[in-house]
Order: structure tokens, then C-alpha cells, then sequence
């Protein structure tokens, strides 16, 4: 009797860990209906997104801009003219972009899914689109730690500066015609973060947030931090006519930094910070 009893029991527990085993499968195929499974990003940004928060397995392409991380699918596909036919040669069932387009209701009448994620001009802007991407994929948790921590980085590195250096001028230089980014731009806004002094901002009569500068405007608003994001090096900067008579020339305070890294509104503005961050300790 007691051995049928045992018999009975293991019985019951055998039939319990399969019903177990099955409703853990179970969980995991409607995880997978829920979240896509076959990404692709048409945005450098997100690319980096994706890829930080855990969900990079579930991308099976990325445009020919979006060359961070290495291990990224990247591809010929286009983010500025995006063809309809290669992007669904890829079976997507989400398609993230930047940019809108008639290409969106071309995607869409076949069945795919398109999300846009623009450029953000905040930083609280950056956590938002993280997070929302966490939930599309479901990594919001991993998500929701990578903004915090992206958060208490940002504060860190901001306290580093004392506050006798957080009214500096500050020139952004986008390219070595002197094109500039206003305050009112992603990169503008993390040195408002700082409480630098944009010289870009007076000049941006069109509102365009990107205006062309002169180097008889930039000697005359004389910077105390030049940030290069254009490929010029320091040295080079010093070799202008007159531009050693700059503050930031002077003072050590040039500083040339990763275009991408500084124009991307990712996980990386964290690098970007801390660069800038230190140049304005120094001198």
C-alpha cells in the first residue's frame, strides 16, 4: 500500500513539472508574439539603443550609418532615402526610423510595423525614447536601469565642475566651415546642462539651430572651450590665423571629440559629457 502510495505521489509530481515545463513554454511564445522579433533600425541612435538595453538578438538589420556596435547587422539599407522593397526582403515586423516619409504607408501596407523615434532635444527626451524601446522589445527593466544609470553619470560629471567654470562661452564646431549648434539643439542642451554660454545662440537669425559662423565672429565672441566635432584637431585649431589670441587656445581648453559620440542621442552622451566635462577643469 505504501509503495503504491509513492507510486501515486511521484506520479503527481512527474505530471506537475510537465504542466510546469508547458506553461513556461507558453510564456515564452506569447512573450515572443508580444515583442518583435525581427528589428530593423534605420537609425544610428537606435541602433545604440537597442543594442544597450539587450534587444540587439532581435535585430536583423541596421542602416549603413550605424556603425556602433561592431556586432551590429549593418547593411546598405539607407536612413535618408529608405527602399521599401530591400527593407522587406528582411521580414521585419518592426521597422524603427528617425525620419518619416511616404515610405512609412508603403511599409505599412505590406504589414510591417514602423515606429519613429526622432531626435530628441533633452536629455529627459533621451530616457523616454530608452524606456520606450524596453517596452516595444521587453527589456523595459534593463531599460529602466540603463536611463537611471545614465542619469546619475550625467550628475556626477556635472557636480566635477566647479562652479566658477559653469558660465564659460562655448563654441561647438560641426565642421571646419564653422558651422555651429545652438542651445536649442540635443547638443546645445548638454552644455545648458553645464551652464556654459552658447556663442552660437546670437547668431541663428534663420532659427535654424545650426548656424554658419564666421572666424571673425568666433575671434570676436572669444571662447573659452572649443569642442571639434569634425575631425580638426587641437594643433589645428591653434595654427588659424588669430586664433591663438583665443581664451580657449590659451587656456588649453580645445578638445576634439567623436562626431558621432556627439551628435547622437544614445548611451554615449555620457562619454560625451565627461569629455567636455574635463576640458572645462582645465587651465
Amino acid at each position: 500500500m505504501q509503495r503504491l502510495t509513492f507510486a501515486v505521489v511521484a506520479a503527481l509530481a512527474a505530471a506537475l513539472a510537465v504542466v510546469s515545463l508547458s506553461a513556461a513554454a507558453y510564456q515564452q511564445v506569447r512573450a515572443k508574439a508580444r515583442y518583435a522579433q525581427r528589428i530593423i533600425s534605420l537609425s544610428p541612435t537606435v541602433t545604440e539603443d537597442l543594442f544597450a538595453i539587450g534587444a540587439g538578438k532581435q535585430v536583423v538589420a541596421v542602416d549603413q550609418d550605424s556603425n556602433y556596435p561592431q556586432r551590429a547587422p549593418r547593411t546598405s539599407l539607407s536612413g535618408v532615402t529608405p527602399n521599401v522593397e530591400a527593407i522587406a526582403n528582411y521580414h521585419p515586423d518592426l521597422v524603427l526610423i528617425s525620419n518619416g516619409g511616404p515610405f512609412v504607408q508603403q511599409l505599412e501596407g505590406l504589414g510591417i510595423r514602423v515606429l519613429t523615434e526622432p531626435a530628441t532635444k533633452t536629455v529627459t527626451g533621451v530616457y523616454a525614447q530608452i524606456k520606450n524601446l524596453g517596452r516595444i522589445t521587453g527589456h523595459l527593466r534593463r531599460a529602466q536601469k540603463l536611463a537611471s544609470s545614465m542619469a546619475r553619470q550625467l550628475r556626477s560629471i556635472l557636480r566635477s565642475v566647479p562652479k566658477s567654470r559653469r558660465h564659460l562661452r562655448i563654441y561647438h564646431e560641426l565642421d571646419p566651415t564653422y558651422y555651429s549648434a545652438t542651445s536649442k539643439t540635443f547638443i546645445g542642451s548638454i552644455y545648458k546642462l553645464f551652464g556654459f554660454r552658447n556663442i552660437a545662440d546670437p547668431a541663428d537669425a534663420q532659427h535654424t539651430g545650426y548656424p554658419q559662423l564666421s572666424a571673425e565672429y568666433i575671434l570676436q565672441a572669444n571662447p573659452q572651450i572649443i569642442v571639434l566635432a569634425d575631425g580638426q584637431t587641437p594643433a589645428e585649431v591653434v595654427a588659424r590665423p588669430g586664433w591663438n589670441t583665443i581664451s580657449a587656445v590659451q587656456h588649453n581648453r580645445v578638445v576634439a571629440v567623436n562626431e558621432d559620440i556627439a551628435s547622437r542621442w544614445g548611451p554615449r552622451i555620457v562619454q560625451f559629457a565627461r569629455a567636455v566635462a574635463k576640458i572645462a577643469r582645465q587651465g
